[in-house]
């Protein structure tokens, strides 16, 4: 399988220089280049982008504020000269991101990362989402997490933490991708980094959650939808 990977960026040199890369890298192909984020949508909108190298400093719209407002973003390697844009990158779940001038050693890095999620994604695919399981990748080798077993996700910077009841699992991939395979009638995304297993709720007050000793607060603008569905048809109260 080749990563179908498109370049989005103002500086040419920066253009030639990932397009070098990726020509280099075995399982990435090339699937376009611009120098706009406005001139790519169509052909992000089609599917066929499978990873995107996105500069974040560009003119009339920024590479973050662009992802942002995609529907269906594909997974994202993000670029740019300045470091401190970094913790807002991981923050949309960015799969990595990579601080100009890049070294081919850090590119790659970034671009196995992207090897990973997408065979990941096939396994648990062939296994089937129907069933009552996933794997990750986590401390070198492939585990098997049961969803009865998850008490909570958490989101933290260029990784994510599965922990359940008798440990935690720490994994490189996005959240995104951990929350798709997550059957949603069995949890909820209740904040922009933490999705919680609906049955092992103990208690809710104001805009927090209790599973056990740990507390996740919930985000104020997903408050409604996220007591709606929990809720819904399990509320006893006096008539």
């Amino acid at each position: 399988m080749k990563i179908r990977s498109l370049i989005i960026d103002d500086e040419p040199l920066a253009r030639k220089g990932l397009k070098e890369y990726i020509t280099d890298t075995s399982f990435l192909e090339l699937a376009g280049e611009f120098d706009s984020p406005l001139q790519a949508t169509e052909l992000i909108s089609s599917g066929t982008v499978q990873l995107l190298f996105l500069d974040i400093q560009m003119p009339r719209i920024t590479g973050l504020d662009y992802f942002k407002s995609l529907q269906q973003p594909p997974p994202v390697i993000f670029t740019t000269a300045y470091p401190e844009y970094a913790l807002e990158g991981f923050e949309v779940n960015a799969l990595d991101y990579l601080v100009k001038p890049i070294s081919f050693e850090r590119f790659l890095k970034a671009a196995h990362k992207a090897k990973e999620y997408y065979e990941l994604k096939e396994r648990n695919r062939a296994e089937g989402n129907s069933g009552d399981y996933f794997f990750i990748k986590t401390d070198s080798k492939l585990v098997k997490i049961f969803y009865d077993e998850i008490l909570f996700v958490e989101a933290l910077q260029n990784y994510v933490t599965i922990h359940t009841a008798t440990r935690k699992y720490m994994t490189y991939l996005t959240f995104r991708a951990v929350e798709e395979y997550l059957p949603a009638e069995q949890f909820l995304k209740v904040h922009k980094s933490y999705i919680v297993a609906a049955s092992k709720i103990d208690s809710i007050e104001a805009n927090d959650i209790r599973i056990g000793l740990h507390h996740i607060p919930i985000s104020r603008n997903q408050k409604e939808e996220v007591m709606e569905k929990l809720l819904r048809n399990r509320f006893l109260k006096r008539e």
